[in-house]
């Protein structure tokens, strides 16, 4: 009767309910009852499973034989396949599965038996020597094997992984647990970022980082998230870019500089937005926009052939050529090329901006140099698939970009766009102070017109360039989405561990 109860209260401890969560909860008490550690400190380990199956797959039988390799591995039980005084099972870590082999004449009968006590899911560490079965798997003959942890809940089934998509983002470790494939994407995003910080650091740039709570909003047009500081009375808000306080870094005379964090942005969810996401911002002075592709191109290729080893990728339904160099294509050339309006139909500023106005409601009021820039998201970025630098956009949606000798209503400045996507975002960095308050100046005004993507004027960054920026080439890349060009992923969730949800009922 005491032993229901417990069981009763351990179940509303643990809020499980299934028959199957309850007998998991009376396994859990018998172990604690035979005088096993249920919740032990550590475990001496010399391998992961991921380390077992990377250093001795390529050994063969006799070689293992030979060598007498001993093993200390912990993981979670996957699998149990029992015949009798012998059970086969597997353990797993994010990337691998390791086979075990665990047999009465070993363990001694009160072990062997011990081991009915324990579910897939449960974690353990184990203890033997490495050999191959019959069949030619690696397989760990256990000595000893230890109690790290209890899974009170039943695994989805382990042959068709996590379908439901939305669980998969809630919940992640689930997500890990049955899809050797979400672990090793987050593995190469890992990796990707570990390759970028090389890359820089090589060619002499400095690692620095920025506020995330700045009192100005700036670097971008987007809408911030806003909060209070109690302590200082003031508002704040989540940055949005890190660019104006990179810039500043420039100007007190770190030449090369870059930040890898995040930039958070009030805006819409879809599979490519995630209001938090993660950025790669890097600054060089005495270069330009020109020089900026140079170092994109030289970038990316090194990054997909240090972690895919190819130049060919493929990405849905299309194959994807990283081979240089890429496209470069003018802003306005690009409109007429995929928009199918044409030259004339693009002067006609009250025409595009009612189109613009009809693609994009959300987005007013529209300014003509806006509207434009909403055409070229709806219309042309979408057939964009193969590296494509766009070079040169309307000055009036980029605040921070030198202009264009040539034309001084375009800017110097690209986005490169891959599978559709904007991938990179690069200036010659405008320097001159009083060009720089007059363009502030122009977005207070479209700020108190109601457009709420632009912010008041920075009076410290204009400062700062009035004690010199040198002439400088900025860019940020979008890490999410280089990752999903990458791991061949259509949803910014898919690379992104926890991504922002809607709260459930």
């Amino acid at each position: 009767m005491n032993k229901n109860n417990s069981k009763n209260d351990l179940a509303q401890e643990l809020s499980v309910s299934t028959d199957q969560e309850l007998v998991r909860i009376k396994k859990w008490q018998t172990l604690k009852e035979e005088g096993v550690d249920l919740f032990p400190h550590r475990a001496e380990i010399t391998h992961s499973v991921t380390q077992v199956k990377k250093e001795f797959e390529s050994l063969s039988a006799e070689e293992l034989e030979k060598d007498g390799i001993r093993v200390s591995v912990a993981g979670r039980i996957l699998t149990v396949r029992k015949m009798g005084r012998a059970t086969f099972f597997h353990l797993g870590d994010a990337l691998s599965r390791l086979q075990a082999y665990l047999r009465q004449d070993k363990v001694g009968p009160t072990e062997y038996q011990r081991f009915s006590l324990l579910d897939i899911g449960d974690i353990i560490c184990i203890k033997g020597r490495l050999f191959r079965t019959r069949t030619g798997e690696l397989t760990v003959l256990v000595e000893k094997y230890k109690f790290l942890a209890k899974c009170f809940h039943p695994l989805p089934e382990k042959w068709h992984g996590l379908q439901d998509v939305e669980l998969r983002y809630r919940k992640r470790y689930l997500d890990l647990i049955i899809n050797p494939e979400s672990a090793r994407v987050f593995w190469l995003r890992s990796a990707l970022i570990a390759e970028i910080r090389k890359f820089f650091d090589e060619r002499g740039y400095i690692e620095v980082e920025t506020p995330m709570m700045q009192t100005i909003p700036g670097g971008a047009l987007a809408r911030p998230f806003k909060t209070f500081h109690n302590a200082l009375g003031i508002d704040l808000y989540l940055r949005i870019a890190p660019e104006l306080y990179l810039k500043r870094l420039v100007v007190g005379g770190f030449e090369k500089v870059y930040e890898i964090n995040r930039n958070f942005r009030n805006e819409g969810i879809s599979s490519q937005h995630n209001p938090e996401f993660t950025m790669l911002e890097f600054y060089e002075a005495y270069k330009d926009y020109h020089d900026m592709m140079e170092m994109t191109e030289e970038l990316l290729v090194h990054l997909a052939q240090k972690l895919l080893g190819k130049l060919e990728i493929t990405y849905g339904e299309h194959q994807i050529s990283l081979q240089r160099p890429w496209k470069r294509i003018k802003f306005r050339q690009a409109l007429v090329e995929y928009s199918g309006l044409s030259p004339a139909k693009l002067a006609d500023k009250s025409a595009v901006i009612e189109l613009a106005s009809q693609l994009a409601s959300e987005k007013t009021p529209l300014s003509y140099g806006k509207a434009l820039d909403v055409l070229f998201d709806k219309q042309v970025k979408p057939r964009l698939i193969q590296p494509t630098f766009v070079i040169n956009p309307p000055k009036e949606i980029s605040p921070l970009a030198k202009s264009s000798p040539e034309n001084p209503d375009e800017a110097e400045r690209f986005e490169l766009v891959i599978a559709g996507m904007e991938i990179a975002n690069a200036f010659s960095e405008l320097t001159d102070p009083i060009e720089q308050k007059k363009r502030f100046e122009q977005q207070a005004e479209e700020r108190r017109k109601g457009d709420e993507e632009t912010h008041p004027i920075d009076l410290d960054y204009v400062q700062a360039l009035e004690y010199g920026l040198p002439p400088t080439g900025g860019e940020g890349i979008g890490i999410d989405r280089l990752t999903m060009i990458l791991a061949n992923k259509q949803s910014i969730r898919e690379v992104i561990l926890f991504p922002l949800l809607r709260p459930k009922d």
